[in-house]
This record gives C-alpha cells, structure tokens and sequence, in this order.
C-alpha cells in the first residue's frame, strides 16, 4: 500500500549557517543546482551526529571520497578518525550497516526504513529506504547511481532502480502522495533553483516507468529521517533482509561479484594499495 507522508514539523536549518559552510558567494554561485543539493543533504545528515568537541587527534583522511574515509562535510571540516572494528570473516549487510557505517548515516537510513515500515509500505520499499543512502559512507557525488550499483546483485532490480532514480526525483514534487518540492530547499537555494539537465532527464524518465513510485516513495520518506537524537535499531528490519537481500555465503566483497571492490573498499579502507 501506499502510505501517504503524516503533517509533521518541518525541519529547522539554520540558512545562514549552512550557507556559510559553502564558503563565499561567488563560491555557492559558481556551484552547480546538484552540488548545493547533495551539500544540503550532508549538512543535514551530519546534524544528526554532531561531536561533542573538537577531536583529540590531528585529522587525517583515509584513501577515497565517502565519509568513513573521513572526507570532508560541506563546511570543508573533516571528522575525527578512529580505529574500526574488525569485520567478520563472511561479513554480511548488518555487518557493513553496523560497522562500516559512519553513525550520522547510519542514523539516517534507519529513520527512513523505521518511517517507510510504520506507515506500512511493502517489505521492498522499506529495504530500498534502508539501503539507499548507505553508499555515501563509500562516494558522495551521484549517490544514487552509485547506490544503486553497489546493491544490484543482492536485491531486486525493482529496489536498485529505486535507489537510482530517488536522486532525481527528490526535486520534483508528486501531489498524488502529498511530495511537495521541499520548502527547505526554496528557503536555502531561492525559488529559482533549477536541477542540471542529467537530473531533468533522470526523473522524465522515470516519471515513465512502472516502478515510478517505488523511487517516489523513497524521496516521502527521506524528509521525515532527519530528527536529531532519534536511534533506531536495525533489529527490526532483519527478517525483511533475510527475505530480500541476497547475502552471498562467501561474505560482501568476496563472492566475485562486479562490485565485491566496493564492499571490500569499505571492509579495509586502510589498505596502502
């Protein structure tokens, strides 16, 4: 069933203090609509998990792009390093979820899935809410491509396709189940905001196809899974990845898959080579 988006407060962002994170004006000027997206989503994820104080340590950044290499957050700060845990010898998604996931992200997917799960979307909409943005612990820039790519061999092609396309669809309004263009964006990049054609194009043609609204609902969904200080336990969510997530028996980034290197990144983002 299609669970329609409950009137809930709308979350606060402070515009002048996200803008300032861009840096100048001519900076957020030059930037590209999707950029400025994707900053605001991050600034958004990392209020989610703000440090307590400064880190102990000087930072560093491990080899990559993604927020567990310790990338940088749209303010250009980086976080604070520390050791992980060692991973399983046949890690498996909950094990990547667990361990290999920044917590700020972490928290986010699971608000989205724990959303999408009480307003009783089907068991694949939940699973596609909980994976869709786990890639940004791996790459940020066109999250949703990437997603869908690192889970294509362990879930439906319906689910990858959804996680694909929610990128797009994110800046398009669908009255049908109450999805407005969000006011958040209008208050932070003006009313004039206009997404690069890659994006135009992304969302026409999904607005196409048979599985539309199981992207749709991904984008529902995401708006209500910025609370701060809300945790969610994955436990709930275990018998719908049993059920839908194909777990290869030889571990994620280990059973010769076309993207067991993006598994395997996340499992040793150490390595020298």
């Amino acid at each position: 069933m299609i669970a329609f988006p409950e009137k809930e407060e709308p979350v606060h962002i402070d515009r002048r203090a996200f803008l300032a994170t861009l840096g100048s004006a001519a900076v957020v000027e030059a930037m590209s609509s999707e950029a400025r997206a994707d900053a605001l989503e991050h600034y958004m994820i990392a209020q989610l998990d703000k440090p307590a104080g400064p880190p102990a340590q000087p930072l560093v950044v491990r080899r990559g792009a993604g927020a567990l290499f310790g990338g940088p957050s749209p303010s250009g700060q980086r976080p604070e390093l520390t050791a992980l845990a060692t991973m399983p010898e046949r890690p498996t998604l909950v094990d990547f979820i667990r361990f290999r996931g920044t917590p700020s992200i972490g928290n986010h997917i699971l608000q989205s899935a724990n959303d999408a799960l009480r307003k009783g979307e089907p068991e694949e909409t939940v699973l596609a809410c909980l994976l869709h943005d786990f890639v940004l612990n791996l790459m940020k820039t066109d999250h949703g491509w990437w997603g869908a790519q690192m889970m294509e061999p362990y879930v439906s092609e319906k689910v990858s396709w959804a996680i694909r396309h929610h990128q797009a669809l994110r800046f398009y309004p669908d009255p049908s189940v109450g999805y407005e263009y969000p006011e958040l964006y209008v208050r932070i990049f003006g009313k004039d905001y206009v997404p690069a054609p890659y994006i135009k194009s992304s969302y026409e043609s999904a607005r196409k196809h048979k599985w539309y609204m199981d992207a749709r609902m991904i984008t529902v969904h995401d708006l209500y899974a910025f609370e701060p200080g809300m945790k969610v336990a994955i436990d709930p969510f275990m018998d719908i990845i049993g059920r839908h997530f194909k777990q290869p028996k030889e571990g994620l980034g280990f059973d010769g898959s076309p993207v067991a290197h993006m598994w395997r990144t996340l499992n040793y983002p150490d390595n020298p080579l």
